[in-house]
């Protein structure tokens, strides 16, 4: 397993790579004494800094998180959600023949942020939490970036 820090506009994002697929990715970047700089840690370095320049509104990259059936498919729904756009808790969780607090534990728990756009849901009565190194002002920095701001009003 290795680790890659990339300097982002929130701080240092930390990529965890195993066996040839990202399963982690956050801002809680803590100090490594090693820098994974495999090609898979050099692409996704590439296409963040893309995106945080305006430049890439998608990324190809290989995820893999630890999930459950249920998680997978919440993961999937996510990695659907256009850049720019947004959907509720509470539209996945009708989706999903679930609850809006089940959608928001799982949105809170998914270990590849950004990559895996857990920023993109917002509550029924504004922007609901977000569990990354910033809180709600990362969550707002990144709808920013994805001109996606004005769904914020």
């Amino acid at each position: 397993m290795g680790e890659a820090l990339i300097p982002t506009p929130a701080g240092p994002f930390r990529v965890t790579i195993a066996e040839g697929a990202i399963v982690a990715a956050d801002w809680k970047a803590r100090e490594t004494q090693t820098t994974d700089d495999s090609p898979l840690a050099q692409q996704a370095r590439q296409q963040l800094d893309a995106y945080f320049a305006g430049t890439r509104q998608d990324f190809d990259l290989p995820l893999r998180p630890k999930a459950s059936p249920f998680q997978q498919e919440f993961y999937n729904i996510l990695t659907a959600i256009p850049y720019g756009h947004t959907r509720q808790y509470g539209d996945i969780a009708k989706q999903m023949g679930a609850s809006a607090q089940a959608i928001g534990q799982a949105c809170g728990g998914n270990p590849i942020g950004v990559f895996i756009p857990c920023h993109r849901v917002l509550g029924a009565a504004g922007l609901g939490g977000y569990s990354a190194r910033g809180g709600v002002e990362t969550k707002v920095m990144l709808l920013r970036l994805e001109g996606a701001a004005s769904l914020l009003i």
